[in-house]
């Protein structure tokens, strides 16, 4: 049987512990500026305890003030808005590590990158290579054509250029009623050209679901299955793209142009 003073011990520890969870709770709650409670119960339901430390750490580093919403949520990753020490308004894209989609449909698009040769057997890993892949991606194609500028990459986590304004982002091609659609067709065949012809990427996985359209010009986003013109898919990635793009704009009533006609050049 305990004595009163193991017994009251037992007490002031449960006591002490319960007091602590409370203190890193209000320390998640102010630091990710989440609206309410049932918020933050989400974002730690979907999010692991590894990657919640991630974000702490980009926050405690000061590479990132806050976190003040969503903006967009899909099978592999989350998209929030944020801000930096500066006010300035940025996004904070966050890979889901538990989602088997990148064993099932991404390894593709790294086995054959030479930049990735060491390749991850667990999720985890492959995960935090995904969101390098994409950081390098977009820093190669920004010194071609208009993407999110990357900012910093932390494990499963990066921070990149907003693209859109008061916690609002732009919209998608598909959401934008074009005027002149066989311009735009135009504009974004010669900025899918300029990656090849400039930095020898393809995109891969474009549509008018990654393209955003902020003040009248398109910018391409999600470059996480980006892949150099030395992977062995390659062609056949950039072929997929073209006929997207002409999927699209077809719709529009523009007359498009077969993949041969746009890269004649590519056998």
């Amino acid at each position: 049987m305990p004595t009163c003073s193991a017994a009251w011990k037992s007490l002031s520890d449960k006591v002490d512990e319960k007091l602590k969870r409370r203190e890193e709770r209000y320390d998640r709650e102010r630091r990710f500026r989440i609206k309410s409670s049932e918020d933050l119960e989400t974002l730690e339901e979907v999010f692991d305890k590894r990657t919640l430390l991630t974000i702490l750490k980009i926050l405690n580093i000061g590479k990132l003030k806050e976190i003040t919403g969503v903006l967009k949520a899909g099978k592999e990753s989350r998209v929030y808005h944020g801000l930096d020490p500066q006010g300035k308004e940025v996004a904070v894209k966050i890979f889901l590590t538990s989602s088997n989609i990148f064993r099932q449909g991404r390894l593709k698009y790294i086995q054959g990158d030479p930049r990735f040769k060491d390749i991850p057997h667990d999720t985890r890993s492959l995960v935090d290579m995904w969101a390098l892949k994409e950081y390098k991606n977009l820093e190669l194609a920004g010194q071609a054509i208009t993407v999110p500028a990357p900012i910093y990459v932390e494990k499963n986590v990066i921070l990149l250029q907003f693209i859109g304004r008061e916690g609002k982002s732009a919209p998608h091609l598909r959401e934008v009623p074009l005027e002149a659609p066989a311009g735009w067709y135009k504009k974004t065949l010669e900025m899918l050209k300029d990656l090849h012809d400039k930095v020898k990427l393809v995109h891969g996985d474009l549509s008018e679901y990654n393209i955003l359209v902020p003040d009248g010009y398109p910018v391409f986003i999600d470059f996480a299955q980006a892949v150099t013109m030395e992977h062995p898919e390659a062609k056949l990635f950039l072929k997929r793209d073209v006929e997207n793009l002409n999927h699209y704009f077809t719709g529009l009533g523009v007359k498009t142009r077969p993949f041969e006609k746009v890269f004649p050049e590519i056998e």
